[in-house]
């Protein structure tokens, strides 16, 4: 008996079915003709494949949101920590006054209230209630003409002087200066000859400085009437207004006094439009 063999081409053993007579023989296994597109790619080509587009969860897009709103946080930070280096690089002496000026301002602001509640209380309890509201008024007066500038005042201060030989100071350096000093009580200020109020204006022109319009000349002498012992440390602060003037090679000292003497007048004007509301 005869055993079933099949010969491929050549005589060689084929591993496919035999065709027979007028079938046609299908293509060889192995060959490139069977691969489809994934196996034709290359192994980089699989690769960019595969991570791109990337397929991202709605846990890994939470997850990405949370860090990038955790770096814009810490961004601003950073920021914030950089503005605040003058504070972070002043010595403990400095942060100590720093924290009695504050502690002064706010000592004054309770001072403030304890003494409108005092006139309102003794104003409700006055057996004479029209002599006490006038000489309040009186009081009051006086207090307003001092800070309009339309009355002369004395009391302790300080002077300072500011030689500005290289004439490098602008007119917003003395601004800054009668802010700083306003902001630690500083109840009257006279610069040169001009009374400060709070209509006071500072300008440059023609190299030299204005106030309210009227040029003042250098040296600039600020008479200034408060507590000594809060105006200097004020101006003595890191990065306040002396380093800032020293900055522009001017000299700036600052002398406590006893008495101060601010004289400089000003004109006490009607408005045009504005009146009291009161009734």
């Amino acid at each position: 008996m005869w055993g079933h063999n099949r010969w491929g081409a050549g005589g060689a053993a084929a591993d496919g079915p035999l065709s027979g007579p007028g079938e046609p023989a299908g293509p060889a296994s192995g060959s490139g003709a069977d691969q489809g597109p994934e196996e034709a790619l290359t192994g980089r080509q699989r690769l960019v494949k595969g991570v791109w587009p990337p397929r991202l969860t709605r846990a890994q897009l939470i997850v990405a949101l949370l860090l990038f709103g955790l770096g814009l946080g810490l961004a601003i930070q950073v920021r914030s920590t950089n503005e605040n280096s003058v504070l972070r690089g002043a010595r403990q002496e400095d942060l100590v006054r720093i924290l009695d000026e504050l502690d002064s301002r706010t000592q004054r602001l309770q001072d403030e209230k304890r003494r409108l509640e005092n006139q309102r209380t003794e104003l409700e309890n006055s057996s004479d209630q029209a002599e006490e509201a006038r000489k309040q008024t009186l009081q009051k007066e006086q207090q307003l003409g001092v800070l309009a500038g339309t009355v002369a005042a004395q009391g302790p201060g300080i002077t300072i002087t500011i030689d500005d030989s290289h004439g490098s100071v602008e007119s917003d350096m003395l601004l800054d200066t009668v802010q700083e000093l306003r902001a630690a009580g500083a109840e009257a200020i006279q610069i040169g000859d001009v009374r400060v109020v709070a209509g006071t204006y500072f300008s440059d022109s023609g190299g030299a400085i204005q106030v309210d319009g009227r040029k003042v000349t250098r040296p600039y002498v600020v008479k200034v009437i408060g507590k000594p012992e809060d105006l200097e440390p004020a101006l003595n602060i890191p990065g306040g207004v002396v380093q800032s003037l020293e900055k522009e090679q001017a000299t700036v000292s600052v002398r406590r006094e006893k008495k101060i003497v601010v004289d400089a007048l000003r004109s006490a004007k009607r408005p045009d439009y504005a009146r009291s509301s009161s009734r």
